[in-house]
C-alpha cells in the first residue's frame, strides 16, 4: 500500500474509532504492523496533526490538519446527526458506511464544545420495520447516474411479467420500505419508476446520455409535482 494511502486510512480510522484508541486497534484497522503504524503516526504529527498519547496508553487525534474548522449551531448539529443516522437505516451498507465516515469527518472539524454536542446529541432515529436490504446493483445504478451511462436490465412488473429494458438512471428514492429508481425508459420512450428489488441482471453499458440527466430529472420531478397537484384537486 502506498504511504499516502496508509496515512489517509490512518486519519479515517482516527476519525471513526472511539478515542483514545490503541496502536493495536489502529494497526488492525489500517492493515499494517504496529512498527509501521508508529512511523505513520510520526509522519502525521510532522504534517501538522495534533495526536496525543503514546504506545501503551492509546492515541487521540485532537487536531486534524486535513479538515478546515467548521461551526454549527446546536440545532444544526442535531439535524446533521439525525439525518446521517437515518442514512445508516437505509438498508444500503455502502451508504451506511459513508454516512458514518462523513459524520466522523464533520465532528473532527468542530471545536471541542460542539464536538461534545454532536457526540451526545439528543435526536435519534429508529425503525421498527427496517428497510429491506438493498440489492448489490443499487451501487451500479448510482454509478450509472453519476456517469450518465445507460443500464441494461431485466424487469419484473407487478403481474410478474418480465421484460428486457435499457434505462437512463436519473436518481434513486428511498421510500419507507423499498428503493425506486427514477429513470427514462428507452423501450417506452418515457419516464418510469422502477422498483430496484424487481431488477435482475443489471449491467452498465457504454452508451452515454450525458449531459441530459439533470434536465431530464428536473422535467420528471416537475411532472410528478403536477400529478400530485392534479390528484389533490
Amino acid at each position: 500500500m502506498a504511504r499516502a494511502d496508509r496515512l489517509f486510512r490512518l486519519l479515517t480510522a482516527f476519525r471513526m474509532l472511539p478515542q483514545p484508541v490503541t496502536a493495536a486497534r489502529l494497526a488492525a484497522e489500517t492493515g499494517v504492523s504496529e512498527r509501521t503504524l508508529y512511523r505513520d503516526i510520526g509522519a502525521l504529527r510532522a504534517g501538522g496533526a495534533l495526536i496525543d498519547g503514546e504506545a501503551g496508553l492509546g492515541y487521540t487525534l485532537t487536531e486534524d490538519p486535513a479538515l478546515p474548522p467548521q461551526m454549527f449551531t446546536r440545532l444544526e448539529v442535531e439535524a446533521l446527526v439525525l439525518g446521517l443516522a437515518e442514512v445508516t437505516l437505509s438498508g444500503d451498507p455502502m451508504l451506511a458506511r459513508a454516512a458514518a465516515e462523513a459524520q466522523a469527518k464533520i465532528i473532527a472539524t468542530l471545536p471541542d464544545r460542539v464536538q461534545r454536542q454532536a457526540i451526545h446529541a439528543v435526536s435519534r432515529s429508529y425503525r421498527y420495520q427496517p428497510r429491506i436490504p438493498a440489492p448489490s446493483h443499487l451501487h451500479l445504478l448510482r454509478e450509472a447516474a453519476w456517469e450518465e451511462r445507460a443500464v441494461d436490465l431485466t424487469y419484473s412488473d407487478v403481474q410478474g411479467q418480465t421484460s428486457d429494458r435499457r434505462i437512463w438512471p436519473l436518481g434513486t428514492v428511498f421510500l419507507d420500505r423499498e428503493v425506486i429508481c427514477l429513470a427514462f425508459c428507452c423501450l417506452r420512450q418515457d419516464f418510469r419508476r422502477f422498483k430496484v428489488l424487481q431488477m435482475t441482471d443489471v449491467r452498465l453499458t457504454e452508451e452515454s446520455f450525458r449531459p441530459k440527466r439533470v434536465a431530464l430529472l428536473r422535467t420528471y420531478m416537475d411532472r410528478l409535482r403536477d400529478e400530485r397537484r392534479t390528484g389533490d384537486a
